[in-house]
Formats: C-alpha cells, structure tokens, sequence
C-alpha cells in the first residue's frame, strides 16, 4: 500500500500563540524600576559617608544636599542660577538646531550639500567646543552671545550628524513612492524624510542636550558671570571656592534632576511617535 504523508498541522484555529512572559524585575513598570534604582543609589551613597568617616569638606550625604537644595529654593540663588543656564542652554539649543535642519535639508537634496555638511562635520564635530570659548570672547566680549555661540557649536554637529544618518537610511522604496505621488524638495523632507528619521532626530536631539550641558557648565566654570549674572556652573564655582560642599552637590544634583525631566519627556515622545507607529520597541 502506497502511504501518503500526513502534512504537519498547525495550531488550533483561533488559538493564540503563546508568548514568553517577562517575570521578575522586567515585569514591572519602568517607574518603580527606576525609583527603585535611584532609592538604592542614594541609600549606598548615604550608607558611604555614614560609615566611611569621610570629611564633609569633600563628600555631602544626600540629607545635607537635600538641605542645600532648599535653602538655594528658598533664597532664590539656586533657581535663579538654574534660570540663567537653562535660558542660555535653550537659545543655543534652538540655533543649532535651526542650523542642523538647514545644513542636513541642503545635503539631502544635492550632493554639493551633502559634501559640505560632510566636510563641516568631519573638521568642526572632533573639536571641543570649549575650545572655542576664546575666539568666543575675542568676537563678542564677555557676554551671552559668547555663551550661545558655544553650545550653537557643540549641538548642532551631534544633531546634524543623527539626521543625515536618518535621511540616508530612509526605506528607498518609501523615497520612491513619495516621488511617484509628486512630493518634491521641502515637501519630501517634512512628509517622507523627518517621519521616517524620526528616531534618529530624537537619538541627535538626546545627545545634543547632553553635549550641550557639558559645554554650558565648562563655559560658565571658566566664564564665570556673564553681565553681572551667573548660572548653574558659577554656583558651583563659588561653592567650591567657599567650601560649601552641600551647594557644590545640590548644584550638581540640579542638574542630574534637569537630565531625568527632559529623558521623561523624550520618553513620552517616543511612546507616541516611534512606538506607536512600530518604529521602535519598548
């Protein structure tokens, strides 16, 4: 007799697939995960200076910042400080990116645009912006501009360089399609082009900020008060040329608490652009 093999049958019909579930730390929500990690990060940098005998003059436990922080609220000189900063941090901010949306748009529609922001980038993102902060001073004096033209330097070549990694690595075939249903010049990059990098643009956005920080407080720890007004790196400064440990640290915990504020924002602009459209996983 002739046998016929049977084919191999599947699942049920209707019947889900089962998937793995995450236990354990994974399967809670990420913002007990990471109270959780910042709790024990404060208990073992509190558990330090308790039993280390280390000198106040040098490390200040969390209750002694946390005192400092209020006190800077309640004087007005630690807001006043973090206002000053922010404001500078924001201007630069928003230059450079206003120049990265120029310089990646050229590149992204002809290759003399395209070579040039490639040249501008290989000479000017390897140099330390603090570097500059000299020819800064010689150009605008001991001013804001100084500042602004600093962090316009150090934020855009991170950010230009994320978006043009996103133009390039657009799906050709969505390039194609916009093309075929008319979509030209400004239009293909604000319909095609900044849907599809959007996750590359956040990636630029994230690591302009942080570059940005770092240039803001070095230029103001060099700078010092710009028109008789000092920001976040002058507080510090002054708190470490007076010994005054807590405000050093509440200076710096200010802007640690700055840093989680903008990653929830990001966060929360993630879940409803990328995430949602399937760009990107949780």
């Amino acid at each position: 007799m002739q046998q016929t093999a049977t084919p191999a049958t599947g699942p049920p019909d209707g019947a889900a697939r089962a998937r793995p579930r995450r236990g354990g730390w994974a399967a809670l929500p990420v913002a007990p995960r990471r109270a959780a990690l910042l709790l024990l990060i404060l208990g073992v940098w509190q558990g330090y200076v308790s039993l280390s005998g280390v000198s106040p003059l040098l490390v200040s436990g969390p209750a002694d910042v946390a005192a400092a922080i209020y006190a800077g609220i309640a004087d007005g000189r630690l807001l006043a400080a973090t206002a000053i900063t922010l404001q500078v941090l924001l201007s630069g901010m928003v230059i450079g990116m206003a120049l990265a949306a120029v310089l990646t748009t050229l590149a992204s529609w002809s290759r003399l645009g395209d070579d040039l922001l490639v040249l501008l980038t290989s000479m000017l993102n390897p140099l330390p912006a603090i570097a500059i902060l000299p020819l800064a001073i010689l150009w605008f004096g001991l001013s804001t501009t100084a500042l602004v033209f600093v962090i316009t330097n150090a934020v855009v070549w991170p950010i230009a360089i994320n978006v043009s990694t996103g133009f390039r690595t657009v799906n050709p075939t969505i390039m194609a399609v916009g093309r075929n249903i008319g979509l030209r010049g400004w239009r293909i990059v604000r319909d095609v082009l900044i849907p599809a990098a959007l996750p590359q643009i956040i990636a630029g956005l994230k690591t302009g900020w942080a570059f940005g920080w770092r240039t803001i407080i070095a230029a103001e720890l060099v700078f010092g008060a710009a028109g008789g007004q000092g920001g976040l790196g002058f507080f510090i400064n002054d708190a470490r040329y007076f010994l005054r440990t807590p405000e050093v640290f509440a200076g710096l915990v200010t802007i640690a608490l700055i840093g989680i504020a903008l990653d929830l924002v990001f966060t929360w602009i993630e879940r409803r652009t990328v995430i949602r459209w399937g760009m990107k996983s949780t």
